[in-house]
């Protein structure tokens, strides 16, 4: 007898022993688990703070977006672990008690009761799907469950749940599915929904709420009750949870700045995350208000909308067209960056660099009355002319002929130059050289670079090339010159009493609006102390929209712009030191009427600086640690001459030798205007 229990013993501890090795074999056989950074998910387009602006899909149509343990609300893992594996932050991967419980339930009911899975085995089935359900196929589950808790915290297990837990269809991970039924992140969910989200990955394509509401909202019930008492709900807060109904449909995944999401996605496709200067509450509030103006505009009319932070150049929002899906206005066009007719919005450049060179002051008298030039003779919009008037209402009321007198003396070569060495591109008809007609509208530009301009206009005089990818954020972008800071503030001066639109208030928003010929574009671009906003309206295609103007289609866009930024516009900054604050009267002679020619004389008896040339470089001599005067000499014009240093007036003393003092190296502006009005100016750097 004992012999024989000896020899059982023996063969099963063989058999034991066997086994161990055969399982020990087995184990060591399998292949390694796959990696969760090796699957594939939903590349993601974010905004400045986080939040999401638009997903895309995986290659084979899944959207899976990753998450973690902080992106969802603390309710639903308390609710999720009360319910699918009250001891996760106890076990090792495998929960012995849960699998006596089972099978003892499965003996004594004779039918699966409940599960034994823990969150890691349900994580090591998601890594590792399989089809069978045999008892080999539980104990690799076990066996994977084991290495990842090994290989990993118990957060980042979790976490791992919440990026690929199953909710039906093409929904993978928490994240898509909040979006696809409550239309919102999981950071913050009702208890009813956290319970929903919590049951719908145990049978997910039966209890899909868009298919199978009935069936969706008991296994939520049924999750209520269960988690009840572990986490403390009390009963009439139960009650109360399952009167909520569940979501009868799928919701559309974000769409927000689609045309910047999928420009960031080309610009560096092997990225699964790309982060925006963008602000998706302002992305938001604009593209509503694109919608909405867009259909009371026309059915073919499109509106676009770029707003700037002007102090950084980082694009906080960018409409490029009302509906990226709405093929009647081409809504896949990026009406940002499309070459249009600015009409009259670059004035403000155009007296921008008069006010530089000394020719005037946002006080000069200037003549509203007809001028030709050759065969060009330009008109007023309304075709009359209101005679003498400031510089400052001539730009407000956006008079075309003392823009084009301006422009003439300015000159329209220079003015292309100085735009397109800040960062401007203009593009002129192929064959086509710059001419006065530019100051009409004779160009053509984007919303982009004009919004970018009018921004540098803000920065009193300096531009920045416009980012809208955090990454670029970092590289070196040195800003650029486009008006000195004096006649920046003059512009912005001016501009902030331009009469608004109708219902709108007065000095918020230094703006000027444009329309081009043929009634083809409307814009309004304006800044206040801290963004700058520019607005395109018109067909994409280009043509004519009759009776479209930029003062009635476009300028109560732009105001409606600021009012949704979410804060009231900021004041404009006070005048840079050499700014004349002062009445016609008080001006020096020359500044106080415009004079648009010389006077009938010759080119050679016209004033102009001889000494120093235009770009030349100045030793600066020194006498006792003071720096020595500098010589500037004039010929031609007529007495009296106004000599300006950097915009600031100077005593002239007697002779065509003026000797002025540098306050240190740097670059220097010297203009000399004379009696007539006609003027030169320079720009000289002394080192």
């Amino acid at each position: 007898m004992r012999r024989g229990l000896a020899i059982a013993a023996g063969a099963g501890g063989a058999i034991l022993a066997g086994s161990a090795l055969a399982l020990t074999l087995w184990v060591r056989s399998l292949p390694p688990l796959p990696r969760a950074e090796t699957l594939p998910v939903s590349v993601e387009v974010i905004d400045r703070d986080g939040r999401l602006l638009r997903p895309y899909a995986t290659a084979d149509g899944r959207w899976r977006l990753r998450a973690r343990i902080e992106d969802v609300d603390p309710r639903y893992v308390r609710m999720l672990i009360a319910y699918e594996d009250r001891r996760f932050y106890e076990h090792y991967g495998v929960d012995p008690v849960a699998m006596i419980r089972a099978a003892w339930q499965l003996i004594a009911h004779r039918e699966i009761v409940s599960g034994a899975s823990t969150i890691s085995m349900q994580v090591a089935r998601l890594l590792e799907p399989r089809s069978e359900r045999t008892l080999l196929a539980k104990l690799r589950q076990m066996v994977r469950a084991i290495e990842l808790e090994r290989a990993m915290s118990k957060d980042e297990i979790l976490s791992l749940y919440l990026s690929l837990a199953p909710y039906g269809g093409n929904l993978e991970g928490i994240r898509a599915a909040s979006l696809a039924y409550f239309g919102k992140e999981p950071k913050r969910l009702s208890r009813p929904e956290a319970a929903l989200l919590v049951a719908l990955p145990q049978s997910p394509e039966a209890r899909r709420p868009d298919r199978a509401s009935d069936r969706a909202r008991r296994a939520r019930d049924r999750v209520l009750d269960r988690v009840a008492g572990d986490i403390g709900i009390p009963a009439d807060e139960i009650a109360a949870a399952k009167t909520d109904p569940v979501p009868a449909r799928r919701l559309a995944m974000p769409a927000l700045a689609p045309h910047a999401a999928d420009q960031a996605i080309a610009a560096a496709p092997d990225l699964s995350r790309h982060e925006l200067t963008i602000d998706a509450r302002l992305q938001r509030a604009l593209e509503l208000l694109a919608q909405e103006r867009a259909a009371m505009l026309g059915r073919d009319i499109s509106v676009a909308i770029l707003a700037v932070d002007h102090a950084s150049g980082e694009i906080l929002a960018r409409v490029a067209s009302p509906d990226y899906f709405d093929k009647n206005r081409a809504g896949q066009v990026d009406l940002t960056r499309a070459l249009r007719s600015p009409g009259s919005a670059l004035k403000p450049f155009i007296y921008g660099l008069a006010f530089e060179d000394g020719l005037a002051h946002p006080e000069t008298l200037i003549e509203d009355r007809p001028t030709r030039y050759g065969t060009y003779a330009p008109e007023n919009f309304d075709l009359t002319f209101q005679g003498t008037v400031s510089v400052r209402k001539a730009l407000q009321l956006s008079l075309n002929v003392p823009a084009v007198a301006m422009l003439d003396r300015v000159g329209a070569a220079r003015l292309t130059a100085r735009l397109s060495q800040a960062g401007g591109a203009m593009v002129f008809p192929k064959g086509e050289v710059p001419g006065l007609a530019m100051g009409l509208g004779g160009v053509g530009v984007t919303l982009s670079d004009l919004t970018m301009l009018y921004a540098g206009l803000a920065r009193q005089g300096l531009t920045l090339p416009l980012i809208e990818r955090r990454i670029e954020a970092a590289l070196a972008r040195p800003p650029r010159r486009l008006l000195d800071p004096v006649a920046a503030w003059y512009v912005g001066n001016v501009l902030i009493g331009t009469p608004p639109p109708e219902n709108a208030a007065r000095n918020r928003i230094a703006f000027k609006t444009g329309t081009s010929y043929g009634y083809r574009d409307a814009w309004a671009v304006g800044f206040d102390g801290r963004r700058t906003i520019g607005v395109w309206v018109g067909r994409p295609d280009g043509a004519p929209v009759p009776g479209i103007l930029g003062r009635t289609a476009a300028a109560p866009i732009l105001f409606d712009a600021f009012a949704r930024g979410g804060y009231l516009p900021e004041r404009l900054p006070p005048a840079p030191k050499g700014a004349i604050l002062a009445t016609n009267g008080k001006l020096p002679p020359p500044l106080q009427r415009f004079s648009d020619d010389s006077g009938g004389s010759r080119a050679s008896d016209r004033v102009r600086i001889m000494f120093p040339p235009n770009g030349a470089r100045l030793e600066l001599a020194s006498t006792d640690g003071r720096p020595e005067p500098v010589a500037m000499k004039i010929a031609g014009g007529i007495e009296p001459m106004t000599v300006m240093v950097n915009g600031v007036p100077q005593n002239r003393g007697s002779g065509r030798t003026i000797f002025f003092d540098p306050k240190g190296p740097g670059f220097v502006r010297l203009t000399v205007i004379d009696g007539k009005g006609t003027a030169d100016s320079v720009m000289v750097r002394v080192q």
